[in-house]
């Protein structure tokens, strides 16, 4: 009898899946089989992950919150075996009072007994139970590698964001001493009564705009700094830059695997599918606290009105037997017990299957955005050197007297955009690799 356990027994539900994600391009091994350090390959940025994982406080607390749970699985676990208790008294104000039965305790003696009590489960409560605890544990283990896969990718876009701020300041404050350029130029066209005080107002408005252009990044760039610093785990500090964003290298091809590896490897669905095993586990344990519960209890002791006599001959004193205790007037409250384990598998098993939805939708975003990141930065490659020819021949119609100030305006507003836009698809590539890593559950390793 003690072989069997009330409730469901778990097994995985089952799962559509397509043969192949939607916007594969490239077939072969996952990109989520390397580890995170062959993938990116910036000895700085591996040395701020290296960093992260060491000091992170958000990953030390998810080490602590699985340790705790191994310690609780433990607990569980204990059930299995017997539970005795020892106790002792010693009466202070004397030993008034008599003895109902001979030689056992009473509160006006000196005694000494231990209490044992094994609970015989024959209907499975403690091992589901101890199922339940197994799952929690696995849960939050997945808790621990899905903290550190999110740990890794953000420390990644936090610094390739970083790359991309030095960047953009370098084109502003290009940007400013163009306009200061063209400023010192139009003043002294003024001069001359070539130009209208128009045409200076219009480069010193652009003027200022780039210098707040340039402070706004500034700006930006502290902040991010400070960001990166929390995920170190350490006070706000400048953080170093390794290769810039131009030098930085994307894998070639970037195949995902198969969609099924995503039910093996992704650690939020682990976790989600862990809490469903759990969830179906207190099922049983709260169906088998509606029957009565079978143990084997004894108490061993000595007892004596004075101390003297405590462990002479006929102190001792020891019972045995069987226990039975079952729920009577509760008996309701516990069938909505089960009832109310029964509605947590369910939500269990909706939170289950949501979590494997979203996965594949953040796989797919993000191939899509693997996958048009390159002729993006193609197209905007070449506008930004049509742009500059643009600017070369404007300005110097413009030096000439042939053309008016506007052209010069709008080919270097048009020129600066178009540079800033390269630099931000730059960032958009190398971020998109790196959420399809996270999105396929990166840093796995079979077997």
């Amino acid at each position: 009898m003690a072989s069997c356990a009330m409730g469901p027994d778990y097994s995985r539900p089952p799962i559509d899946t397509v043969e192949r994600f939607r916007m594969t391009q490239t077939e072969g091994q996952s990109i989520a089989n390397l580890p995170w350090w062959k993938l990116i390959d910036d000895p700085e940025l591996q040395r701020l992950i290296n960093q992260a994982l060491a000091e992170n406080k958000d990953l030390k607390q998810a080490v602590a919150s699985v340790e705790e749970l191994q310690a609780r699985l433990s607990i569980a676990r204990m059930d299995f075996l017997p539970q005795m208790e020892m106790d002792a008294n010693a009466p202070a104000f004397g030993t008034l009072g008599g003895f109902g039965f001979p030689g056992f305790p009473t509160p006006f003696s000196y005694f000494g007994r231990a209490n044992l009590n094994w609970e015989i489960d024959i209907w499975g409560r403690i091992r589901r139970s101890s199922e339940a605890a197994f799952a929690d544990l696995m849960a939050r283990e997945e808790n621990r590698r899905a903290i550190v896969l999110t740990l890794v990718s953000s420390v990644a876009q936090s610094y390739f964001d970083l790359l991309q701020f030095d960047m953009q300041l370098d084109i502003a404050q290009n940007a400013l001493r163009s306009w200061e350029e063209s400023v010192a130029l139009a003043r002294a066209q003024l001069r001359g009564g070539l130009i209208p005080r128009l045409d200076l107002d219009q480069f010193e408005a652009e003027r200022a705009n780039a210098a707040a252009r340039v402070a706004e990044l500034v700006r930006q760039m502290a902040q991010k700094e400070n960001e990166l610093s929390v995920l170190l785990g350490k006070n706000p500090v400048s953080i170093q830059r390794g290769r810039s964003l131009p030098e930085q290298l994307v894998p070639p091809e970037v195949p995902p695997g198969l969609p099924s590896e995503l039910l093996e490897r992704r650690p939020d669905i682990l976790q989600a599918e862990k809490a469903l095993a759990a969830a179906t586990a207190r099922i049983g344990a709260a169906k088998a606290a509606r029957f009565p519960k079978l143990s084997i209890t004894g108490l061993l002791g000595v007892a004596s009105p004075a101390l003297s006599n405590l462990l002479l001959s006929g102190s001792q004193f020891g019972a045995g037997g069987l226990g039975l205790a079952g729920p009577l007037l509760n008996a309701q409250s516990l069938g909505f017990e089960q009832r109310a384990a029964e509605a947590q598998a369910r939500q269990a098993l909706a939170q289950y299957e949501q979590t494997i939805l979203v996965a594949f939708r953040e796989v797919e975003d993000a191939l899509a955005a693997v996958r048009t990141a390159n002729d993006q930065q193609k197209a905007q490659r070449e506008q930004v050197d049509a742009l500059r020819s643009a600017l070369h021949v404007a300005e110097l119609r413009y030096k000439g007297g042939i053309t008016s100030y506007v052209d010069v305006l709008l080919a270097k507003r048009n020129l600066f955009a178009a540079e800033n836009a390269l630099t931000a698809t730059r960032r958009l590539h190398l971020v998109s690799v790196v959420q399809l890593y996270k999105a396929l559950g990166g840093g796995w390793s079979p077997g």
